[in-house]
């Protein structure tokens, strides 16, 4: 509870409450001059007589209500309304076979590529390892190999996605492996373009910026569609794209069986990433193209476009005053106002003082 300044200044009068209590219940000016009183100090006292520093008592109650209330005493209630503008992220993450590739290493241990990915992209969504996640945004997932599905739709539920993103697995089926660069590219164009007429019905907040994070180790050796062909209608849409290009430069060591002793190795193979697409790809959108050669790597990219794709939220606090001479400190409160209050003792004191407590003219 506060008060209304310069109104404060009123409880100043409250030091005059002592000096007037005094006047009335100590120094009383006798009413009639009378010889000697000792006779009526022997008869026993009335119940009136008990209570007759009732009526005063209630004054000064009502005249120390009055003041607090001339102070105008006010109880605030603060409220936060929080604006922002959130931005829509579509994940786009290879599981081809050739992210079986263990180049990448967690905890000191050697990891396929996707694994990597997983730990790295589900702090870059939640949050940790100095990343703050991306709380107001909607994030959606496609994965593909041969063929692009669509593992989450655009949603507020990150644990969902990075749930789905931890579902995904690599391809071992020859009949799907494959890198469709241009058809995971065309998903998640589709599903950003739609996202707007699907918000609208519902009057959801604005979105203020749409990218796409591709990841991917391969070359385009899949689909119908083509990436660049892909990357300029994002480009027409307003839809930035940023590509990752993940594995090592020249050969990286695969887990094969060793058909002798049935045990799983690690071999050097050749691997090639078309690094000029992908960087043509996000140029042409105003992205940016990135290599990671290891999880360090890795997770400083996630970092780096976690700077560059930043929401807005703005908080607005303001504060709610109730002023308690006039109005009750909650609302529905059966507590009346101060003013009331004080007018109810003076109502009171003169009711009791006309009857109960009359006194001689």
């Amino acid at each position: 509870m506060t008060f209304e300044y310069p109104s404060i200044w009123f409880l100043v009068l409250l030091m005059l409450l002592p000096l007037l209590a005094w006047r009335m219940f100590v120094k009383r000016p006798a009413a009639i001059n009378f010889s000697s009183t000792q006779a009526a100090k022997q008869l026993p006292p009335t119940w009136r007589m008990r209570l007759r520093w009732l009526p005063p008592l209630l004054r000064l109650a009502a005249l120390a209500l009055l003041i607090v209330g001339l102070a105008r005493p006010q109880f605030g209630r603060t409220q936060t309304s929080v604006d922002s503008e959130g931005i829509a992220i579509q994940m786009v993450v290879d599981r081809s076979g050739s992210m079986r590739a263990m180049d990448f290493k967690l905890d000191g241990r050697p990891v396929d590529r996707l694994t990597a990915l997983k730990k790295v992209a589900g702090q870059f969504i939640l949050g940790g390892d100095g990343l703050e996640g991306r709380g107001n945004d909607l994030i959606g997932l496609v994965t593909f190999a041969k063929f692009a599905d669509g593992a989450s739709p655009m949603t507020l539920d990150h644990a969902f996605t990075v749930g789905k993103l931890n579902d995904a697995e690599i391809v071992v089926d020859e009949r799907e492996d494959g890198t469709a660069i241009g058809e995971g590219l065309g998903l998640a164009i589709e599903r950003l373009k739609t996202l707007d007429e699907s918000r609208k019905p519902q009057r959801q907040g604005a979105v203020k910026s749409k990218i796409i994070v591709l990841l991917t180790d391969g070359e385009n050796n899949a689909g119908d569609l083509n990436p660049l062909d892909a990357a300029k209608l994002a480009a027409t849409l307003g839809i930035r794209i940023y590509t990752i290009g993940v594995g090592t430069h020249g050969s990286a060591p695969f887990p094969v069986i060793n058909p002798f002793t049935g045990r799983q190795e690690l071999r050097p193979m050749e691997v090639s990433i078309d690094e000029d697409s992908l960087t043509k790809i996000a140029d042409s959108t105003g992205g940016k193209y990135f290599r990671a050669t290891d999880t360090d790597s890795l997770e400083n990219i996630y970092a780096a476009i976690d700077k560059l794709e930043k929401s807005r939220v703005e908080e607005k606090r303001f504060t709610d005053y109730r002023e308690l001479a006039i109005q009750p400190a909650r609302e529905g409160s059966s507590f009346p106002p101060l003013l009331l209050l004080s007018f109810g003792l003076l109502a009171s004191e003169c009711l009791l003082g006309a009857c109960v407590f009359r006194g001689i003219p």
